[in-house]
Order: structure tokens, then C-alpha cells, then sequence
């Protein structure tokens, strides 16, 4: 006999929920309220499981970050090429698309609340970290050319566009009606394009092949 399925709870319904809101119409547009509403549910219900809306915020947040702790791992130790970097963007990009609500309003939210702007800055700091160490393996292994200074200036502006990315992408596409998910390859481009200059010939060629297909 099959097993049946455990039913989801009411807790994982109003993180869903409340994520698929967030996306949609922005944290400041979305009450407590809206989400109970769309749930089904009554607002006591809910405060029983979160006491406000920040509360909320700040476990999808801490999802967040547990999607993206795999792509903070140290590369280093085995071969890296420009396809892996391309592939490790591509993969951050999409995990950016499914939390896109922590972009939208990326100032407003870390500004208001201390606790989720120390966890954003976390992030920012690993990414950085990674960028760099990402740099280290490729700098070992011939692929590139660079100083201590640029590959630290490189990091810090690859973090700067991957987090503004969405935000560009969607106000220079605002006269779709529905937010569709942005070109993971073309944002990946972007950010690759910082990583060019350094490139040795032959890892800069294959990049430029690359990019051909998204540009």
C-alpha cells in the first residue's frame, strides 16, 4: 500500500504563501492580513505561528540562506574552468529568482529591520568570499591573471551586480503585466563580463563563445 502523503502544516502553508506574496506584489504591498486571507485562514491562526510580518520574513530569509550555502563551498582543490563559473552563477541566479522579494525592496528591508540587514550583509560577504577564492583556483590553475587588489575589487563588484541584477532587470522590463523569470544565462553574462579582462586568451575565447548564444 502506498504511503500516503503527510499534509502539509499550517506553518510551511503560510511560508509558502506568504513567499509566493512576496514575490508577487512586494514585502511593504503584502499584510498579514493578505496572507491569512489568501490562506484561508483566520489572523489569530496565523499570529500563533508568527507574531509579525518580520518574523516571516526573516525565516524565508534563513531558507534563503540554507539554498545558498551549497554555493559557498571553497572551490579550490579541483580544476575550475570559465563553464564552472558560468554554471555556479547560473545556479545563484536561479535561487535569487525563487527569493526575488528580498531584492525588490533590498534597501527598505535591511534598513527596517537590524536583524535581517546583518544576515543580508552575511551573504554579501560570503559571496564575496567565494568570488575570491573561485579567482584563487583559477589564478592557480593558469586561467587567469590578477592582483591581490583586483581580485578583491573583482569580488566586491561581482556581489554589487548579482544583487542589483534583479532589480534592474525588472524595472527595464516594467511594461510586462506578470515579472517573468529573468534570463539566468544573460545575468550570468553580466556578471562573467567583470571576469574577461583577467582571463587568459584561451579561457577568455571559450567565455566569448559563451556569450554569443545569450547576447
Amino acid at each position: 500500500m502506498a504511503e500516503r502523503k503527510r499534509p502539509r502544516r499550517t506553518r510551511e502553508r503560510i511560508l509558502e504563501t506568504s513567499l509566493a506574496l512576496f514575490n508577487r506584489h512586494g514585502v511593504p504591498h503584502v499584510t498579514t492580513g493578505d496572507i491569512a486571507d489568501e490562506l484561508n485562514i483566520s489572523p489569530g491562526n496565523l499570529y500563533y505561528h508568527f507574531g509579525n510580518k518580520d518574523e516571516i520574513v526573516n525565516e524565508l530569509a534563513a531558507a534563503f540562506e540554507a539554498r545558498l550555502a551549497p554555493l559557498f563551498a571553497d572551490p579550490r582543490g579541483r580544476r575550475i574552468s570559465v563553464d564552472d563559473l558560468w554554471l555556479w552563477l547560473h545556479l545563484l541566479f536561479e535561487q535569487m529568482w525563487a527569493y526575488r522579494f528580498l531584492y525588490h525592496d533590498l534597501d527598505l528591508l535591511t534598513a527596517r529591520d537590524r536583524a535581517l540587514g546583518a544576515r543580508f550583509a552575511a551573504l554579501l560577504r560570503k559571496g564575496a568570499v567565494t568570488v575570491v577564492q573561485w579567482c584563487r583556483a583559477m589564478i592557480d590553475d593558469g586561467m587567469m591573471r590578477a592582483t591581490n587588489e583586483e581580485v578583491d575589487a573583482l569580488a566586491h563588484n561581482a556581489m554589487l551586480v548579482a544583487a542589483y541584477w534583479p532589480s534592474y532587470d525588472r524595472v527595464r522590463h516594467a511594461e510586462r503585466d506578470e515579472p517573468q523569470a529573468p534570463d539566468a544565462g544573460r545575468a550570468a553574462y553580466q556578471v562573467m563580463a567583470l571576469f574577461g579582462p583577467y582571463l587568459a586568451p584561451q579561457a577568455r575565447a571559450h567565455l566569448d563563445r559563451l556569450a554569443a548564444g545569450y547576447l
